[in-house]
């Protein structure tokens, strides 16, 4: 069915928000069953990292993004998941020693730390794969536009995209750099993932090729926003404890390049670029838009 463009009478939107990621959770543990045996080590490792407790955002983006657009939620619900196998897997590389070396994540051990290093790396493998099984066997969209969002989701995962992202953050993010670099880095190992949300969802949707552009503009500013808001939350006296405090300290950063005055700025210049990008496909009432206001709760 499509989805419902405005919550039910009398809900408030978190309430429609956390109906939507329930079944959206519901719709992960159901796909990984079909391809994970949670009583081997791999499987339960997977299980600890796709269904830990999280905010579900690129799922949600992509079901509120397509939904508002015309498409129906179940295709819709399986490309979300498969993004968020994607996501998953990358933080749990992300997380190991050779990485960031994190001990927490979503406020529980790594997923290194409690299964091993190599099972560690072998479930970012099965999950991957898992992700793009997901798309490839949406029977309910065609089988040329299931290759084409296959490609889509390859772009976001491969060399210029989330693994160029995190070399440069490694490689690069230590000694200094400019605002440019910096906001590349952002953009690949952030906005690569919200792009690909995005066009995902206009290409389910049938939009228009400059509706489609307008989405590639906004997820370039959300991508932005994002990381620079996870940058200046880092190491926060009041952020919550779910992984690691000041994991930047040390690293070329836009907050430490520009200071926390700057940087936030920059973050509410993003914020008001991706309201009128997405007010200008969307209208006044644009269920995207609500979505922000949760995530970026410090500018509202």
């Amino acid at each position: 069915m499509a989805i419902s463009l405005v919550p039910p009478q009398g809900d408030t939107f978190a309430d429609y928000l956390g109906a939507l990621r329930g079944r959206i959770d519901r719709r992960l543990a159901r796909l990984l069953s079909a391809s994970a045996d949670e009583n081997d080590l791999i499987g339960a490792a997977m299980k600890a990292a796709l269904l830990s407790p999280g905010k579900r955002v690129r799922p949600l983006i992509v079901v509120l993004a397509g939904g508002q657009l015309g498409a129906r939620e179940a295709p819709l619900l399986d490309l979300g998941c498969a993004l968020e196998m994607v996501h998953a897997a990358s933080l749990v590389l992300d997380d190991m020693p050779c990485m960031d070396d994190a001990r927490l994540r979503r406020g529980l051990p790594t997923v290194h730390l409690r299964f091993g290093e190599d099972i560690a790396v072998l479930t970012a493998v099965a999950l991957l794969g898992q992700a793009f099984k997901v798309i490839s066997s949406a029977s309910e969209l065609p089988s040329l536009l299931r290759a084409r969002l296959v490609g889509v989701l390859a772009d976001a995962v491969g060399a210029q995209g989330l693994v160029r992202g995190q070399y440069q953050d490694l490689r690069e993010g230590g000694w200094p750099r400019r605002v440019g670099e910096i906001a590349e880095t952002n953009h690949l190992k952030t906005g690569a993932l919200f792009a690909a949300a995005l066009e995902m969802a206009a290409q389910v949707a049938h939009a228009r090729d400059d509706v489609r552009m307008t989405l590639r503009e906004a997820a370039l500013e959300l991508g932005q926003a994002f990381q620079l808001y996870d940058d200046l939350c880092d190491g926060a006296s009041d952020a919550p404890l779910c992984k690691d405090p000041g994991k930047d300290a040390g690293k070329s950063t836009l907050v430490a390049l520009l200071g926390q005055e700057a940087a936030r700025q920059r973050l509410h210049g993003h914020v008001q670029r991706i309201d009128t990008l997405l007010s200008s496909v969307y209208g006044p009432d644009c269920l995207l838009l609500r979505l922000l206001c949760l995530l970026f709760p410090r500018l509202y």
